[in-house]
């Protein structure tokens, strides 16, 4: 399985200092302890464990709506969306632990319209004010369906929110999108035609889980 390229400013300092310590204290037992050598590798195994970026097998289907996050569905409701599909929408709402992959992947198949950053708090993101208060990342995409609006947000200690789409992309349903770093939330708003078929506290996979459709 390989690292998330996001993480990899992470991981190659963790590992580096991994290895000098490992080697400092094998030159010099006496003077550097074992312990400093133990922790920086475990940081660099935790970086490595938390950037994994895992290959997902895209389900088929005509109009299915994919999950972007791994996760648990914290929020399914009908809420108005103003920045985007401009009216009543559905919402769906994935928490992402420190646990989870962080790799986030488009919802849909279509074209990137709308991409906006919005300043914000960084309040705990399984609350339901992270949705509108916290700092997050807006993305639009136009599709056969209608608009489908990604909202990747930070939380209490996600505080780098990656998207590498850009307006007038094409993007392809379960494609790589970006990543959030220490764990936040996604929400996903799709017209309220789309079907919904997830549940509050539902485990889903980015990539994998069909969390609706048209």
């Amino acid at each position: 399985m390989r690292p998330a390229p996001e993480g990899l400013t992470h991981i190659l300092p963790a590992a580096a200092l991994a290895a000098l310590s490992l080697a400092a204290w094998l030159a010099f037992r006496h003077r550097v302890p074992l312990y400093i050598a133990l922790g920086a590798g475990l940081v660099a195994l935790f970086l490595l464990y938390f950037f994994r970026d895992p290959e997902r097998r895209v389900p088929e289907g005509a109009g299915l709506i994919i999950s972007p996050a791994d996760g648990r569905v914290v929020v399914v409701a009908e809420v108005d969306e103003p920045f985007f599909i401009k009216g009543r929408a559905r919402q769906v709402s994935v928490f992402m632990s420190p646990l989870d992959v962080h790799v986030n992947r488009a919802p849909v198949a279509g074209r990137v319209a709308y991409k906006k950053y919005h300043p914000g708090k960084f309040l705990p993101a399984y609350k339901d004010k992270a949705s509108l208060d916290n700092e997050q990342m807006h993305l639009g995409i136009e599709t056969a369906g209608g608009r489908v609006l990604v909202k990747q947000i930070a939380g209490a200690l996600a505080r780098r929110v990656i998207c590498h789409p850009n307006i007038g992309d094409e993007v392809a349903a379960g494609q790589r999108m970006g990543l959030i770093k220490l764990g936040s939330r996604l929400d996903v708003m799709v017209p309220t035609e789309a079907r919904i078929e997830v549940r509050v506290g539902d485990r889903v996979r980015a990539g994998e889980t069909a969390i609706g459709g048209w």
